[in-house]
């Protein structure tokens, strides 16, 4: 698997390198935006690992020539220090993948880029998702659990839709709230009510809580008894 650092901080591309070497992946490295998309348009890549801020040419910019000149789908997983959530909309509307805020961990860069990649070869079933015992069929819109099938409201399904997009990424509470309502926000304890009633279904005989509440930031899946899957 073919993976291109696109970042300036010399300790940052340093730690991406070594651990995604270490793991298996074959990287190479670019110091800035114009480096950066001459060596993404001349060579063949599994994914790119872009910083937002750089020099001779921001992130943003890099992503969007790629997509809309050189005409490249290579999946682009952008890491920023900005955690806004405009910034996170422009990472996508310029045609980012996913989006990753400095400082994160290692490990989940890695899980990111392999789930990319995955995708981007076609190997990932898109008609579930899976994250322990639980289980959301796409097609049917049906949500088991150990088996047994748990019964949802819509918007309930929506967040437990969002959240198993991205086990372990922490979701904002306007984040979910945009995702679900749309420019029609809801009243401030809505979202924590439908978050109370999918806890409640999800662990209505007695399995273990799966959805975090990061105190101050949002919402988050978590593994307790059982292995994400």
């Amino acid at each position: 698997m073919k993976v291109l650092i696109v970042e300036d901080d010399p300790a940052i591309a340093a730690n991406l390198y070594d651990y995604l070497e270490e793991n298996g992946f074959e990287v190479d490295l670019a110091s800035n935006g114009q480096t950066g998309l001459e060596m993404a348009m001349a060579d063949s890549w599994d994914a790119i690992l872009l910083d937002l801020s750089l020099p001779r040419m921001d992130g943003l910019t890099l992503c969007r020539k790629l997509r809309e000149e050189a005409h490249r789908d290579t999946p682009v997983l952008m890491l920023t220090a900005r955690d806004a959530l405009d910034d996170k909309l422009a990472g996508f509307v310029h045609g980012a993948d996913d989006y990753l805020v400095k400082p994160f961990s290692l490990r989940e860069v890695g899980a990111r880029l392999g789930a990319l990649i995955k995708r981007y070869w076609g190997e990932v079933a898109t008609q579930e998702l899976r994250f322990g015992d639980v289980r959301l069929d796409l097609t049917t819109l049906t949500v088991e659990r150990g088996g047994r099938i748990v019964k949802l409201q819509p918007k309930d399904l929506q967040l437990l839709r969002i959240l198993m997009q991205a086990p372990g990424r922490v979701f904002g509470r306007t984040e979910l709230e945009m995702e679900v309502w749309g420019d029609e926000l809801p009243d401030s304890d809505t979202l924590r009510a439908h978050i109370y009633t999918l806890r409640k279904a999800l662990t209505r005989q007695g399995e273990a809580e799966l959805i975090e509440t990061v105190h101050g930031l949002g919402y988050r899946l978590v593994a307790r008894d059982t292995d994400a899957t």
